[in-house]
């Protein structure tokens, strides 16, 4: 393989120029042109390449965002769109491609392997944390970071003046950073979409906070609950419950933002070496990620039929810890 493509789709996520820079090097090291493809598959329909050198990744490690931009595409979705992408790769010379992203970047990479037998390796590039086949994907750790952070400060506030918080944190379909962020910041509850919340149990659990003489609460709901976010729990409890005097904080996007810990850096930068290996190796239509710190290598096939299992039981944890 003498010449490589690598595009980001989908949500950015910070980590995501750590493996572009990944990438970049490591076909480099390995005598393998890069091309850079802009706005994803959008860009891969238009064109819209750009060659890579060493120096086009430079000091880009520490920055959020993607130097790829990144777009979804409803014209990638048809067989026309995919075709017409498939002879821009050929055009370009491109024999093989890098795809980061999450779920819909996951689903296009398979569908294109499928129909043109393109060779893709897809790295797990999103804050969710929901994608089959890795126990962590790249951004999370720095938005569960951002969301702490901005529990922490919200705290401050609830205890200065007696009142009740509902943070909504991303997560439209799945509640991995507003369960962790909810643990580390010491909520007292938390609504995610994989289980059943009830407005009427949280109202419980207040009064029974306020029998203890708790002065200040927070809740942390993800923004795909289905009690419905955070401005519905906030009229629900306002209804029914006036001890507190509640306010609501919508995070958003703050969290895809910011500069990458060093543990997401780290990470992006082994899966995006690892990604230009396994196409080396011939291997293809699969995505790379981690499972107990180790590379792991997962069919996109089955990637994108399944996704990761919330562990519960956590949720009774912060019960527990709530007090």
């Amino acid at each position: 393989m003498k010449r490589i493509g690598v595009y980001t789709s989908g949500g950015d996520a910070p980590g995501m120029n750590a493996c572009i820079r990944a990438v970049v090097r490591t076909a480099i090291y390995h005598d393998i042109e890069v091309v850079g493809i802009q706005r994803g598959y959008e860009g891969m329909i238009d064109g819209d390449f750009r060659k890579m050198d060493r120096h086009s990744v430079s000091n880009i490690i520490q920055r959020g965002g993607t130097i790829l931009k990144t777009s979804r595409s409803e014209r990638f979705r048809t067989e026309e769109g995919r075709q017409r992408a498939y002879n821009r790769i050929k055009e370009a010379g491109i024999e093989g491609l890098v795809a980061i992203g999450g779920d819909g970047t996951y689903a296009g990479a398979h569908a294109f392997y499928q129909q043109c037998k393109i060779p893709v390796i897809a790295v797990p590039g999103t804050i969710d944390n929901d994608l089959y086949g890795t126990d962590y994907t790249i951004g999370y750790d720095t938005a569960l970071n951002t969301a702490v952070e901005a529990i922490d400060k919200i705290r401050n506030t609830a205890d200065s003046h007696n009142r009740l918080f509902i943070v909504e944190v991303m997560g439209r379909e799945a509640g991995y950073i507003a369960l962790n962020c909810g643990i580390a910041g010491g909520a007292e509850v938390v609504l995610v979409p994989e289980n059943d919340s009830n407005v009427d149990d949280v109202i419980q659990k207040l009064e029974e906070g306020r029998k203890h003489n708790k002065t200040s609460s927070i809740i942390v709901v993800a923004e795909g609950d289905q009690s419905g976010g955070a401005i519905a729990v906030a009229n629900q409890i306002n209804e029914q419950f006036d001890y507190y005097d509640t306010r609501f904080v919508i995070l958003g996007h703050v969290q895809r933002g910011g500069v990458p810990t060093c543990r997401d850096r780290v990470m992006a930068s082994r899966l995006g070496s690892a990604s230009v290996e396994a196409l080396q190796d011939g291997l293809s239509n699969l995505a790379v990620g981690f499972i107990n710190n180790r590379i792991n290598h997962t069919s996109l096939a089955k990637a994108t039929k399944n996704h990761r299992e919330m562990d519960t039981n956590l949720l009774e944890l912060v019960e527990i810890l709530a007090g």
